[in-house]
């Protein structure tokens, strides 16, 4: 069972995007450049923070955090071109609205600046919303930077041909051991998470993570609860049992 979206997309608040600079810059580039970029990596690898990092200094970038169906994703658009202050008005009568009338509505928005998609937790779209999107940047030349699990067609459909080239995409990995320790360490002590055999559970964690920022929080969460504690200590061995059969 995959972790729940909170869980496996973390604020990391004690991790800066200094470990993600590279990754950023490229963004940044793209941007400039006014080509479209898919960020791709593993449930809880931090590609929300690395978006949203790169959202806070673009003042144009049109922020989309999730989209069940073509019209909460044309809404959402909406409200982002809104807050971009634009001078786009949400109709008052923006319920009783087609699809057909709200996407009308963004093509005309994104004509009045150089706007840039940004859309997070893509997760196998429908070919509507697809169609929508390449709508969208075909018709509105507007980049699109968006996020998914992997750079395959069951997980971004038609969007792919979008970053057909290497260059378009950006994989987010796992963090390296020392650095997973220190998110590991920081992160316990935020939680006031104690135990006489802290030092050792931690570096399991990491260990039984692979360095993955999303099951590191996971996983403290679950050394907090009483079941896994005996006395002083944390049951490392219960604790990796059940995060394991979570997972399935």
């Amino acid at each position: 069972m995959p972790l729940s979206s909170a869980q496996s997309e973390p604020t990391l608040e004690y991790l800066s995007c200094v470990e993600r600079e590279e990754e950023l810059g490229l963004l940044r580039n793209q941007a400039k450049i006014r080509k479209s970029m898919l960020v791709y990596g593993p449930e809880g690898v931090g590609k929300s923070r690395l978006l949203q990092t790169f959202v806070e200094g673009q003042p144009l970038a049109l922020y989309v955090a999730q989209m069940r169906s073509p019209r909460e994703f044309l809404l959402a658009l909406l409200h982002a071109l809104h807050s971009a202050d634009a001078g786009i008005r949400i109709p008052g009568n923006i319920d009783a609205l087609s699809s057909s009338s709200l996407k009308g509505i963004v093509n005309r928005a994104l004509d009045t600046g150089p706007f840039l998609m940004v859309l997070d937790h893509l997760d196998a779209p429908s070919r509507v919303v697809t169609g929508m999107i390449k709508d969208l940047v075909y018709y509105g030349r507007t980049p699109l930077i968006f996020a998914s699990r992997s750079p395959h067609m069951e997980d971004i459909g038609a969007l792919r041909p979008l970053c057909a080239l290497k260059s378009e995409r950006i994989e987010i990995e796992n963090l390296p051991q020392k650095i997973a320790l220190e998110f590991a360490m920081r992160n316990a002590e935020k939680i006031q998470l104690w135990a006489s055999n802290l030092e050792s559970i931690l570096s399991s964690i990491v260990e039984w993570s692979d360095g993955n920022p999303g099951a590191i929080l996971h996983m403290l969460k679950m050394a907090q609860l009483p079941q896994y504690r005996v006395g002083d200590q944390i049951k490392s061995h219960i604790l990796y049992i059940d995060y394991r059969m979570g997972r399935r």
